[in-house]
């Protein structure tokens, strides 16, 4: 009888020690393997568990789904998907990666955005950098409603986004990404600056429209506030601000590097030979350097300024007519000889 016994509690025993063996090896026992010690876990808003499980595995992530399907179902985390953008290390277990998952706790991109030339580009951009896809952005950008209650339009809504780099969450929403790039612009937009765009007659929108056709006509900082200084001496005098590169957006071919006379015919309001004051919208997202250098504009007497035929990315600045017309044929000579035609 005493054999039997101890038998049996020998038998209970290892039966106990296999079931303790099987519960360690499903929470506690490592159950992720990733070759660069971490990688991120995309969860789409509306996902359901078996997606995210398919996204676990098709990464290659998981040593053994069941065991992790089976802790899921345990800590109910089945049925409370939590979308983002989750880091997840190397030899993690099932508890620590559903503890993860279920808690919601993402680690936040750096989104960034420049050169960016039309609502198109701005889109895309974007879209490949958080949750929301470049049709809805799309829409928000031409959303008249919300765009009037902004105080702002179709045209002239890419002067709401400043270039930088914003930390927020991947499962942004188009609408989440609008209002806080509201926000951004808001806290960008202080009184001093407001102050500054006030004297030189501008409001915000008209100061970016503006900076978006200097940074358009230089890249060199330094020249930023001569350039804007031209372009204001030009709208306070009343001429036409006959700025190429609003030529150049008009036409949309962004490869030109010559402007050419015919191109100045074109019928469009961003034609600038053709029509006084500032287009109706920025030509380029325009980023702060290029914003300040508008509100700190150079004051000066040119009204005139050619690129250098030197070619070093610098301008020649003219008070008369007739000195702007030597610079630009030294300019128009040189494209001439590297065969610069359109």
């Amino acid at each position: 009888m005493k054999k039997i016994l101890f038998l049996i509690l020998t038998l209970l025993l290892l039966a106990g020690a296999f079931v303790a063996y099987i519960f360690y090896q499903r929470v506690f026992a490592p159950n992720v393997k990733i070759k660069d010690n971490k990688s991120f876990l995309y969860i789409r808003t509306g996902s359901n568990f078996n997606q995210v499980v398919d996204e676990l595995t098709s990464q290659q992530i998981l040593i053994n789904a069941e065991s992790f399907k089976w802790l899921a179902e345990k800590m109910n985390y089945t049925e409370r998907v939590i979308p983002g953008r989750y880091e997840i290390t190397d030899n993690m277990n099932n508890r620590q990666l559903l503890q993860l998952l279920r808690s919601g706790k993402q680690v936040p991109i750096k989104l960034t955005f420049n050169n960016i030339r039309t609502k198109s580009d701005l889109a895309s951009r974007i879209s490949h950098q958080i949750e929301a896809d470049s049709l809805q952005l799309i829409g928000m950008l031409n959303d008249s409603v919300l765009l009037k209650s902004e105080s702002l339009n179709s045209e002239n809504v890419l002067c709401l986004f400043i270039p930088n780099t914003y930390e927020m969450y991947w499962n942004t929403d188009a609408a989440d990404f609008f209002k806080r790039m509201k926000k951004e612009y808001d806290n960008f937009w202080t009184e001093i600056r407001k102050q500054k765009a006030a004297k030189q007659e501008l409001t915000p929108v008209q100061v970016s429209i503006l900076a978006s056709i200097v940074q358009s006509e230089t890249k060199q900082n330094a020249e930023k506030p001569r350039v804007a200084g031209v372009y204001l001496n030009r709208l306070r005098q009343n001429w036409k601000l006959e700025a190429d590169p609003t030529l150049v957006f008009a036409l949309g071919d962004f490869s030109i590097k010559r402007v050419l006379n015919e191109y100045k015919t074109i019928d469009s309001p961003y034609n600038t030979y053709k029509y006084f004051g500032l287009p109706p919208g920025p030509i380029c997202l325009p980023d702060i350097s290029s914003i300040d250098a508008v509100l700190n504009a150079e004051s000066h007497q040119y009204m005139y300024f050619c690129a250098r035929e030197d070619m070093s990315g610098f301008h020649a600045f003219a008070k008369d007519y007739n000195t702007h017309l030597l610079n630009a044929r030294r300019y128009q000579a040189e494209l001439n000889r590297r065969n610069i035609r359109n």
